[in-house]
């Protein structure tokens, strides 16, 4: 694993020691990343936990995963399964207190006051660095349509989040919109700190001899290298938005590699995050760190930060 200095970021105020960023969803409360040699090292520059919400959720039925055909990603629908927001503060986070990387909570409801409490809960500990706001949840109020695909509503959202805490705000994105520059610029104006780019794709499965969805909730999200084309171009198309407010975008979709990585930094984001690959292969952030330090000493290029937005459109 590589941790020379040029693969340092500065993400919306935070200095990560190098542009990965462990998902939300996979390295559980961070747990499961103490276990593993070298993350004292840097083996990411951020971890992204679980959805906490306002109250504890059982989560969705079961299966709740499911593998693409090819092995091209994950179906998964989970539910936001989680103990509540109390028992994250109580029991978890001081499990972090001496974590070596940036630590970013991620919150999640059904109503603005449960997105506004729950993140000034999270955001009360001195172990929380930043806050990730999942706006791709079911709006309860507005008749079950999703926060993130309503400019007027995300921005709702994320000002909310914004009025309870000083610390950075990063606003998750659903790519299941047909704009999401419009999305992108109301979080801002809201006061989002940063993007992530994106959530996953909305997605279904039919088992052949049932004819029933092989998830339990019926649809799911679809992640892994099936995606990453398509989120690509999300990031792409968020980052004009995101340069004019001076915001960083934490990009992500189906990396594997560390040339993977090195498109996401091209097309406009300054961080990546890595998920699905993460449940494959625990330790893979070691892998992708050293291919893209190669990638740079190969296009002779000092600081991954160069890179950022560095796309050249065919004219």
């Amino acid at each position: 694993m590589s941790s020379v200095a040029e693969l340092a970021v500065d993400f919306a105020g935070l200095q990560f020691r190098n542009p990965l960023v462990a998902a939300s969803g996979t390295c559980g409360w961070g747990e499961e990343l103490e276990r593993l040699e070298g993350f004292a090292n840097g083996l990411v520059g951020a971890i992204i936990l679980k959805s906490a919400t306002r109250e504890p959720r059982l989560g969705n039925p079961t299966p709740r995963i499911v593998e693409a055909a090819g092995g091209a990603g994950l179906i998964n629908s989970i539910g936001l399964e989680n103990p509540g927001v109390d028992a994250v503060v109580r029991d978890y986070l001081p499990r972090l207190a001496d974590a070596p990387t940036v630590v970013v909570g991620n919150v999640a409801g059904s109503t603005v006051d449960d997105y506004a409490a729950t993140a000034e809960r999270l955001c009360a500990s001195p172990v929380i660095q930043a806050i990730e706001v999942n706006i791709s949840c079911p709006n309860v109020k507005r008749g079950g349509i999703l926060f993130g695909v309503d400019p007027d509503a995300a921005a709702t959202v994320v000002a909310a989040v914004r009025a309870v805490t000083d610390k950075p705000v990063i606003a998750k994105l659903t790519p299941n919109v047909t704009d999401i520059a419009p999305i992108a610029r109301a979080c801002i104006q809201a006061g989002a700190n940063a993007l992530s780019v994106s959530n996953t794709f909305r997605a279904l499965a039919i088992d052949v001899r049932t004819h029933r969805p092989l998830i339990g909730a019926n649809f799911g999200g679809l992640s892994g290298p099936a995606i990453k084309p398509l989120a690509l171009l999300k990031v792409h198309e968020t980052y004009a938005v995101a340069r004019a407010a001076g915001v960083p975008i934490l990009g992500g979709g189906g990396i594997m590699t560390g040339a993977d990585a090195l498109e996401f930094l091209l097309a406009g984001a300054t961080a990546c995050f890595v998920g699905t690959l993460l449940l494959r292969e625990a330790a893979a952030c070691g892998r992708l760190l050293d291919e893209l330090a190669a990638l740079l000493a190969a296009q002779g290029t000092c600081r991954v930060a160069d890179l950022v937005g560095g796309l050249i459109l065919h004219e």
